[in-house]
């Protein structure tokens, strides 16, 4: 079966919306025709992806299994399309993918200083799949943090993430200074293989509501401050390296360049 990618779009604003009016609003189409689209979108696939009541949208399993692979389709079509505009009108755009809490705008800037020709755009890496807008198309090089998938690219590593338990300002261990992986022992974490969350909003709500500690690293928690959440310092916890990544056989002067003046203003 053909995906058809204006219902994928239809339903990813409901699904990002949790309203069909005002997804209906965004898209520009009636609402009554949105609501039609999604029900054959559901014919189409054989199964349920929404819970409908009067007040609220929700999605069944299979919707938010789909939404998250809606978002790199969606955003690897209009990568794409945005590519074959770009050729006709004869623009080279340079696009960073960067995992979040890194920076590189400062990279940026002193590399649109040297090529003022060239446009610079960025794409947000989702956690559980940083590599995947280098793999897609979206983007020519990444600000990651190790783990990933590695596989035909190239990472260099620049500098180091540590990781920080992250709890409820009221849980007892938030009186602490710094803690120890001992600390933890018994504790409840958030255990991303058994309860993967579908945003870092998502993960520190459940956080704040007692569903779990997590260990995060520090530039996320600075990232996504909360009156309702502190961070400690876990003494011997692992962090997590930081890398600038490329395919592995990439041979443009320009990412090359761009490498160079990434490495020198990223490291610590």
């Amino acid at each position: 079966m053909d995906l058809d990618l204006r219902k994928l779009r239809y339903f990813a604003a409901v699904a990002e919306h949790r309203h069909f009016g005002r997804a209906a609003e965004k898209l520009y189409i009636a609402q009554p025709v949105l609501s039609r689209q999604i029900k054959a979108f559901e014919q189409e696939l054989d199964c349920a992806l929404l819970v409908r009541t009067t007040r609220t949208v929700e999605l069944t399993a299979a919707g938010k299994q789909l939404y998250e692979e809606a978002q790199g389709i969606l955003a690897a079509v209009d990568a794409a399309v945005r590519r074959v505009h770009d050729a006709d009108s004869g623009v080279r755009r340079l696009v960073v993918a960067f995992s979040t809490g890194l920076y590189v705008s400062e990279a940026i800037r002193e590399f649109t200083t040297r090529h003022p020709e060239i446009e610079t755009d960025v794409v947000p890496a989702r956690w559980w799949e940083p590599d995947a807008p280098l793999r897609d198309g979206r983007a020519q090089i990444g600000y990651l943090r190790r783990p990933f998938n590695e596989s035909g690219l190239r990472a260099i590593p620049v500098g180091h993430d540590p990781r920080v338990a992250c709890m409820p300002a009221i849980h007892p261990l938030a009186s602490r200074r710094e803690l120890t992986l001992a600390d933890l022992d018994g504790e409840r974490m958030l255990d991303a293989p058994k309860r993967r969350t579908a945003s870092l909003e998502e993960k520190f709500e459940l956080i704040a509501s007692g569903h779990g500690l997590a260990l995060i690293p520090l530039s996320v928690v600075r990232a996504y401050v909360r009156p309702d959440l502190v961070h400690r310092p876990v003494t011997d916890a692992p962090g997590a390296e930081t890398c600038l990544v490329v395919a592995s056989d990439h041979r443009d002067k320009l990412l090359r360049e761009f490498l160079d003046i990434a490495a020198a203003t990223l490291r610590p």
